[in-house]
């Protein structure tokens, strides 16, 4: 059967193609309409840049396209790559995986006196046009025009991987890629986080940065209502995949990717932090961060009760794991939230589930310990195994667990657990991702030819042995309950556990199903069916078609919804998994 999975869902804001400014030509010369509209003697432009936005193009098209007074280019201002390496190395640590969080700021990488310096020359121009072109550009000066460029960091991540982008005011474009992801997750885009939200609003134009040779401006105007749209209706992320050593077919087919790729293990739905929006205006897609929303719209996206918990952070993650014909995930462990918060900085820590979407005969889960388990003799036989002296018999200490399609697995910190081979999983968790204490990688290598990073001396310090079978079986393993039902809809609650602090209801149906938000952001998946039609009670919103395997977020603002099979699937059984914050 055809893939009707889209991977490229868009928020549609205008009719009118006008209002997205493409190609250098066509921005500059609004950019010069701006300049000419203000009529003044002296006119400063700020042109800030989001990490890994290529600095030495910016600066080429500004000379090409503007008649300039004076150009500074921000990173003749910064600390030298040594200083900056010493002032970030407390947070970055040498861990190869895991830093620290931090509240270093943007001014913190330029040097103070050459920093003050450049705002005192900018101020005594008199005339002209002055432009300031960077990272970080926002700090110079008081702009009369201010542009951002942006980046989704996907497309970082990318550039990371092809050695074109290093991490901000370092020399290291040659290092591994995890060790300049691992610096941008714990400083540099959470450093570029701050400062792009400390001027949001003074912003007049924002340029998609995506595709260098295909740029795209909105004016700010344009923009925000983009972001005012999104928050009043459910909407998707732009979804992105990435292959692994344990990695599956599974993705390939369902949501129709490269057949050629080594396999997808990885399928990231809805990680705002890392996921991307597209804006249509007219015939354009106009990329952006999605963590934007989060930053600038919390309390209508996430609700007020939501957001005064965890800040303008999303807090719930879907994601795919395919290893249909693939391999075991990595046998592993999440942190205690008291150990997360000690170790890493981090206020919550990555309670998830295993919502399996399809299984084979094989398919099975390894959860919790063996009763009265030997944890020395354990830990002793992983640390032989990772140096190589011999295997890790992982049956012998770790609960081999059965599992078919729909089956949902609670994974409460401290759970020793991993996927086996042959299954899909509809991961749902909490956000803080990266925090995965590997125990075991079965003696194999990541694709790159290296051994992946194995984590035992955190590991052993969270695992909980009194999850052993009979605890597991109980409390983790499909823990349903029936909420309601009638001839067409029944609804249960699956998880999750008691400890953690995301809910998710399961329901199954073949007419409508209203959803009331009660002000609390929903994020639902279509775990049955081809596709279903979700719609507003009340008029709020354009009806929006969902298809199989897709994840959707509804906004706290949004009142209510309904979802419906549609299409192929009218008139038959659907089923949604639907996570919210518990309150």
């Amino acid at each position: 059967m055809h893939s009707s999975y889209d991977k490229f869902p868009f928020v549609e804001i205008s009719k009118s193609s006008d209002l997205c400014f493409t190609g250098w030509a066509r921005i500059f010369s609004e950019v010069t309409r701006l300049i000419q509209s203000k009529n003044q003697v002296k006119t400063v432009i700020c042109m800030d840049l989001y990490h890994g936005v290529n600095v030495a193009e910016m600066l080429n098209v500004v000379k090409a396209n503007l008649e300039i007074t004076a150009l500074f280019n921000t990173n003749d201002f910064l600390k030298t790559p040594e200083l900056i390496r010493e002032m970030v190395f407390p947070y970055v640590t040498d861990d190869p995986v895991f830093g620290k969080i931090n509240n270093i700021e943007m001014a913190d990488f330029f040097e103070a006196d050459k920093l003050q310096s450049a705002q005192e020359e900018i101020k005594a121009i008199n005339s002209g046009l002055v432009v300031i072109c960077g990272e970080g550009a926002a700090l110079f000066a008081k702009p009369d025009i201010l542009i951002y460029a942006d980046l989704a960091r996907w497309e970082i991540q990318k550039r990371m991987k092809r050695n074109e982008v290093g991490n901000f005011g370092s020399d290291n474009l040659a290092e591994s890629f995890a060790l300049k992801y691992k610096q941008g997750y714990f400083l540099d885009w959470r450093v570029f986080d701050r400062h792009k939200l400390s001027f949001f609003d003074q912003i007049d134009y924002f340029l998609d940065a995506n595709i260098p040779d295909a740029p795209k401006m909105l004016s700010a105007s344009t923009y925000q209502k983009g972001l005012d749209e999104t928050v009043s209706r459910p909407f998707r992320v732009v979804p992105f995949f990435d292959p692994g050593p344990w990695g599956g077919q599974w993705l390939k087919e369902v949501v129709d990717l490269d057949r050629d790729e080594v396999n997808y293990a990885w399928g990231f739905d809805c990680v705002p932090e890392e996921n991307s929006l597209l804006f249509k205006v007219g015939e354009h897609l106009f990329e952006l961060p999605s963590i934007n929303l989060v930053l600038t719209r919390p309390k209508k996206l996430l609700g007020e009760l939501i957001y005064n918990e965890f800040g303008a952070e999303f807090p719930i993650r879907f994601d795919f794991l395919d290893t249909m014909d693939g391999g075991n995930l990595s046998l592993q462990v999440h942190p205690t939230r008291a150990y997360i918060q000690e170790k890493f900085g981090m206020s919550y820590t990555q309670d998830e589930s295993y919502y399996f979407l399809e299984a084979q005969e094989d398919a099975c889960v390894y959860l919790g310990t063996h009763k009265n388990v030997n944890a020395a003799e354990m830990i002793a036989d992983l640390e032989k195994a990772q140096r190589g002296m011999t295997d890790f018999d992982a049956e012998k200490y770790v609960n081999k667990l059965p599992v078919k399609k729909h089956d949902h697995v609670l994974i409460p910190a401290g759970t020793i657990h991993c996927s086996g081979k042959n299954a899909v999983v509809l991961e749902i968790s909490a956000t803080p991702y990266i925090f995965t204490f590997k125990l075991w990688d079965w003696g194999r290598l990541g694709l790159d030819g290296k051994p992946r990073p194995i984590n035992i001396e955190h590991g052993k310090n969270v695992i909980d042995y009194t999850r052993d079978e009979d605890w597991v079986k109980k409390n983790l393993f499909n823990n349903v309950t029936d909420i309601s039902r009638n001839g067409h809809v029944r609804e249960e609650s699956t998880g999750l556990y008691a400890t953690q602090f995301i809910e998710t209801r399961r329901h199954w149906f073949d007419a409508k199903v209203t959803h009331y938000t009660d002000g609390n952001m929903n994020v639902v998946n279509l775990v049955e069916g081809r596709e279903v039609v979700v719609e507003s009670p009340e008029g709020l919103f354009e009806p929006y078609v969902v298809h199989y395997a897709e994840t959707f977020i509804v906004p706290a603002h949004v009142p209510a919804y309904t979802v419906a099979p549609f299409g192929e699937s009218a008139g038959q059984q659907c089923a949604t998994i639907k996570a919210y914050i518990r309150t």
